[in-house]
């Protein structure tokens, strides 16, 4: 589903994701330790995320946009599942840590990309691409 020009974007920019509550309160925040860990699924490192986590717990939808979207016109969308522990978790600290020793990652949040749509202007803005 992911193309490498999709995956370099979301590895390179900062990303914004989005999520709502049960009552469908948005919440938006800038994350910058994202990054697809094959053509389906993106891990996210909650480091500061109080709200997302609990939207995500409400509401398991999310969607991802990378700030540089004159280059990467994309939105990503799917459904999260929230890891404090196990092989992600892990994954997720070690990687964080190696970046900024004094992070203290809470939890490891993994996407599963099912739609992707564009978002640059034109008569494509909005087209679901896969």
């Amino acid at each position: 589903m992911l193309n490498d020009e999709m995956i370099d974007a979301i590895e390179k920019n900062l990303v914004f994701v989005a999520t709502a509550s049960s009552d469908g309160t948005p919440n938006l925040v800038p994350i910058g330790f994202t990054r697809p860990i094959d053509d389906k699924r993106i891990l996210i490192v909650d480091v500061f995320m109080k709200k997302t986590i609990n939207n995500l717990e409400e509401n398991p939808k999310i969607s991802i946009i990378v700030q540089n979207v004159k280059e990467h016109p994309y939105q990503f969308k799917g459904t999260a599942k929230i890891f404090k522990s196990g092989k992600f978790f892990e994954e997720a600290v070690e990687w964080a840590q190696n970046v900024m020793s004094e992070v203290e990652p809470k939890s490891a949040i993994l996407m599963t990309v099912e739609e992707i749509y564009l978002v640059k202007p034109g008569p494509d803005a909005g087209k679901r691409i896969k």
